[in-house]
């Protein structure tokens, strides 16, 4: 029998769309107190968007609906029609936010702390869309609709546009402003994977012991962590054994690291990085 999946609470959707609309006010303010003003730009189809309107005059809110349209219809068609919703609204709040922001004289006229401070406010806005089920740049979708035809990834085509963007822009505005664009995108870049991935970085780590009993124990009697118990076979000796899964702050990584030493110093621990962790016990930890 087939499960039915509820949909998404009215509550749950106005909050996810307040969450967006805070997004695109803040890209807003980036763009027209703290970027524009300076003559500095982003990568993406908002850095496209910025240098044709500085080259033709159009408006950079009728520019960047008008480009993103056609990779959003992409996405609403292969991503779905909850993503194509938010987007299309991340999109037109910027520019109807972005235009009477026009009026307000520039927040900073230092290029540096223009470039700095916007990309820190432009990557939590971006961050705070795609959070939220959303998109203000078309890039990655036209990287997706591209990379199907073409041998590169999808981070390969995003990483060549924007080399041709910021070329682009060392004719149009400069080559200091070009660079001063470039330590832009890498600042919004940084901040919107910190809004996506939340400020509490977590690491899941791997452990293979022949003293697994004893290393769960101490793990959670030393560190206050609970661990999951993987059932493995060696690969060479074809020995069955418990492999232990953990997840831990980053933080806790030297203490865990500790643990096994004390432990089995022979022991073979593998860390890796985690987008976020859920779960009512996991804060709940002794140190």
């Amino acid at each position: 029998m087939k499960r039915e999946h509820k949909k998404e609470k009215f509550s749950d959707q106005m909050k996810r769309y307040l969450l967006i609309a805070i997004g695109a006010t803040l890209a807003a303010v980036a763009l027209e107190l703290f970027l524009i003003p300076n003559s500095v730009i982003d990568g993406g189809i908002i850095g496209i968007s910025l240098l044709l309107n500085i080259i033709t005059g159009i408006p950079f809110g009728i520019l960047i609906l008008l480009i993103n349209l056609p990779f959003l219809f992409f996405g609403f068609k292969h991503i779905g029609k909850s993503f194509f919703v938010s987007s299309v609204l991340a999109i037109a709040l910027l520019a109807i936010i972005e235009f009477p922001l026009k009026s307000v004289g520039p927040f900073v006229t230092d290029p540096l702390l223009a470039t700095v401070f916007g990309g820190l406010i432009l990557g939590a806005g971006v961050g705070l869309v795609i959070r939220n089920g959303g998109a203000l740049d078309g890039t990655e979708i036209l990287g997706i609709l591209l990379t199907r035809r073409i041998p590169f990834s999808v981070g390969e085509f995003v990483m060549f546009l924007n080399i041709f963007i910021f070329g682009w822009a060392g004719f149009v505005l400069t080559w200091e402003k070009a660079m001063y664009s470039i330590l832009t995108y890498y600042i919004a870049s940084k901040m919107i994977d910190m809004v996506i991935q939340g400020l509490d970085e977590t690491k899941a780590i791997i452990i293979v012991s022949d003293e697994y009993e004893e290393l769960s124990e101490a793990i959670v009697q030393r560190l206050g962590r609970s661990v999951t118990k993987l059932h493995g076979r060696g690969g060479i000796s074809d020995n069955e054994k418990d492999v232990i899964y953990v997840v831990v702050t980053r933080l806790e990584i030297s203490k865990l690291k500790q643990i096994v030493r004390d432990v089995d110093p022979t022991a073979f621990v593998t860390i890796m990085n985690t987008q976020e962790t859920h779960g009512a016990t996991f804060k709940s930890a002794i140190h």
